[in-house]
C-alpha cells in the first residue's frame, strides 16, 4: 500500500512550498518548481495546475495519493481562484487555510468567502508562516487525526 500524503494547492504566491517545507520539517533551501514534489508527508502543486482549468483532471489523479487535501488562499490577493465547488471534485477531506494573515486583515472576510464558495467546510486554518501563527494548530489537526481517529494513514 502506498503512503498517503497531503496534497497542497494554491495560487502562485500564496505560501504553498513555505508551508509544506514546514509540514515536512524542512529547514533547506525554497526548491520552487513547475513539477509536482512528492516529499515525506506532502505533494506540492505547482499552482498551473488551478490557474488551467484543462488541468483540473490531473490535480483528481494526484489526489488519489492524497489522505487530505489543502486549499490555500491568500489574504492579501481578492482574486477568485477555484470554481464554485471545486473542493466537491475530490475524494478525501479537504481543508481550508487561509495564508498572510499578518497582511491585509480586512481581506479575511473575503478570503473565508472564496473557500465557502469552493465548497470547503470549517474550520479554515488561519496561518502566517512569517510570524509562525497557525502552523502547529494546522499539523495537529492533520497528525493527531493519524494516530488513531481515523485521518491518515
Amino acid at each position: 500500500m502506498r503512503k498517503k500524503r497531503i496534497m497542497i494547492v494554491g495560487p502562485k504566491n500564496s505560501g504553498k512550498t513555505t508551508l509544506v517545507n514546514q509540514i515536512n520539517n524542512y529547514k533547506g533551501k525554497l526548491n520552487k518548481t513547475p513539477d509536482v514534489i512528492y516529499g515525506e508527508k506532502t505533494i506540492d502543486v505547482p499552482s498551473a495546475y488551478i490557474e488551467n482549468s484543462w488541468m483540473y483532471k490531473h490535480l483528481i489523479a494526484l489526489s488519489q495519493d492524497a489522505s487530505y487535501i489543502i486549499l490555500l488562499v491568500d489574504q492579501t490577493s481578492k482574486e477568485k481562484i477555484y470554481s464554485p465547488g471545486f473542493a466537491k471534485a475530490f475524494n478525501c477531506p479537504v481543508i481550508g487555510a487561509i495564508t498572510k494573515i499578518d497582511l491585509m486583515k480586512e481581506n479575511e472576510d473575503i478570503a473565508i468567502n472564496l473557500l465557502k464558495e469552493a465548497g470547503v467546510l470549517e474550520p479554515y486554518f488561519k496561518i502566517s508562516t512569517e510570524m509562525g501563527i497557525g502552523i502547529e494548530e494546522l499539523k495537529k489537526h492533520l497528525f493527531l487525526k493519524e494516530e488513531g481517529k481515523g485521518g491518515l494513514i
